[in-house]
């Protein structure tokens, strides 16, 4: 038995124009993103998660949602974007980075952020 670890390329489908900046890209972390949270139609409409969408973080298990004012799972607070385009293949977590300080470029994000979202990262994400 052999264990591989396979990367997947996502090319020509992502639009990192809401990166502000190359700071705090340096600096991502790692994450495990709970796919069963996101919506095919809202998150993922082709397949992948794009770069951009705002991540909250869930309590319970410390992996990663889609940020969502309304959610009572932790992922009500605004905690970075995601860097990268991640593909979804459901029922399977995926691994990604999040962008935790830096310049956003609002009005590129794939999703809103609304003010609640932008007060949790004040002083980390600069909206421009």
């Amino acid at each position: 038995m052999t264990i591989q670890v396979k990367t997947t390329q996502v090319s020509g489908v992502d639009d990192p124009s809401w990166l502000g900046s190359e700071h705090g890209l340096d600096s991502t972390e790692s994450v495990t993103l709970l796919v069963s949270l996101f919506t095919a139609g809202t998150h993922y409409p082709n397949g992948y998660l794009p770069s951009g969408l705002p991540l909250g973080k869930v309590t319970a298990s410390g992996k990663y949602g889609p940020y969502d004012a309304t959610a009572t799972d932790g992922r009500q607070t605004l905690v970075g974007f995601l860097v990268a385009p991640r593909q979804v293949t459901t029922g399977i977590n995926a691994g990604g980075a999040i962008l935790t300080h830096g310049k956003v470029r609002e009005a590129r994000l794939p999703i809103a952020v609304d003010t609640n979202g932008k007060a949790d990262v004040t002083g980390r994400i600069r909206f421009i």
